[in-house]
């Protein structure tokens, strides 16, 4: 895994740094975004790992497959991880992408789990004390999982906050066990 996003990182960068300065993030993320469950596929992989099949072939199959209108720059950007058999990688890029995508935006993508369903005004009241905390635009998704008895759990990219009683208690037994 590790090695999937140190190969996917340069080529991800490459590709926003494109994007971003000739103002088409949206279409590009639109392309990797279906290009990476297209090459999840079990039939696009088998295509394009056959050693019979030449990477001008490869290139012009995803390429025919991008919804909306033919990007030169994709086309130039398909046919360098072809030469560089990096086309399986395109899921690992797209994620990278869209990574450097949400920081250049100053937002971020928080999954809030929660004991119960939270309704609009929570996630409001939510939304706003993250916003005022991480400095970034809030994007909230939300889960119920019944077995953390009460809190929520946030996670925002790396950082992981756990106010459940669930997690307190798990913490408070570990402290007593120590």
């Amino acid at each position: 895994m590790a090695e999937l996003l140190t190969v996917a990182r340069p080529y991800a960068k490459a590709a926003f740094e494109y994007a971003r300065d000739n103002d088409a993030l949206d279409s590009w993320s639109q392309a990797l975004s279906f290009l990476s469950f297209a090459v999840v596929d079990s039939d696009v992989r088998r295509l394009l790992s056959s050693p019979k099949l030449e990477n001008a072939k490869k290139v012009s199959l995803l390429a025919d497959m991008t919804p909306g209108e033919q990007d030169d720059a994709l086309q130039r950007f398909l046919n360098v991880l072809a030469d560089q058999g990096r086309l399986m990688s395109l899921a690992s890029i797209a994620v990278q992408y869209e990574h450097l995508r949400a920081e250049h935006e100053q937002r971020v993508e928080v999954n809030v789990t929660s004991a119960y369903k939270l309704d609009s005004k929570q996630k409001t009241k939510l939304a706003k004390a993250l916003k005022k905390r991480l400095n970034r635009e809030i994007s909230i998704t939300t889960q119920v999982d019944k077995s953390l008895i009460g809190g929520v759990i946030l996670r925002a990219g790396d950082t992981v906050i756990d106010g459940s009683v669930r997690g307190r208690l798990n913490r408070l037994s570990e402290a007593l066990t120590a």
